[in-house]
């Protein structure tokens, strides 16, 4: 039923009907769907805050937490950062979306034992999004993975969300690291990260000329 939902959003949003707000309800039904199932479609969503934008009445702060919500799960990439964009500053100031904002804050800016507290103070503001605190959880693990040589086994817990042994395990093995004899996980070694890069300029004798001519 998503993927039929999916190719039907698709084929709504390359005319203008993109831009219709009777198509609001659709899309909205679309956004409750990818987080009931788990699924993402990033031009959905920006459709749908562009229609708020045009259509302030229409605003939705539910809609519109969700989206922001399904964005955080595409960490590290730049998609929560262009939907809320696309939102009215007073309608950030809203109590449901400035907790949004705070969890992105603190991801952004590592506070992981800090996001897992609050979305525990606060478990309705993430509720029903399905696969949310794993997809946190990737991002943590990337952010680790480009951070560490060797991290704490217990540290690996805390910082993603205070889980058991059996589950922090099977994130060391998903991710190809390694559990030394003294709790130490061996991440990767940061050499391994690096890649060489050849640049090669290439000037032709036209452009030089071209550069030379308007230097008189």
């Amino acid at each position: 039923m998503a993927e039929a939902m999916r190719a039907s959003v698709a084929q709504l949003l390359k005319g203008i009907d993109r831009y219709n707000p009777e198509n609001l309800a659709t899309l909205e039904r679309y956004v409750e769907m990818q987080v009931k199932e788990n699924t993402y479609d990033l031009e959905a969503s920006l459709a749908v805050l562009k229609l708020y934008q045009f259509n302030p009445s229409y605003f939705q702060t539910q809609i519109t937490s969700l989206i922001l919500l399904k964005a955080l799960t595409n960490l590290p990439h730049t998609d929560f950062i262009l939907c809320k964009c696309l939102i009215d500053t007073a309608k950030l100031e809203e109590e449901q979306l400035k907790g949004v904002i705070k969890i992105a804050d603190m991801l952004e800016m590592c506070q992981f034992k800090d996001f897992w507290d609050y979305v525990r103070e606060e478990e309705d503001l993430i509720s029903g999004v399905l696969g949310f605190e794993d997809s946190i959880r990737k991002f943590i693990c990337h952010v680790v993975s480009a951070t560490f040589q060797t991290v704490e086994k217990s540290y690996l817990q805390e910082v993603l969300g205070g889980i058991n042994d059996l589950q922090i395990n099977q994130w060391i093995s998903k991710y190809g690291w390694s559990v030394q004899a003294n709790g130490v996980v061996f991440v990767n070694a940061q050499d391994d990260n690096i890649k060489t890069k050849n640049i090669r300029e290439k000037i032709t004798f036209d452009s030089v000329a071209a550069i030379m001519a308007t230097s008189r």
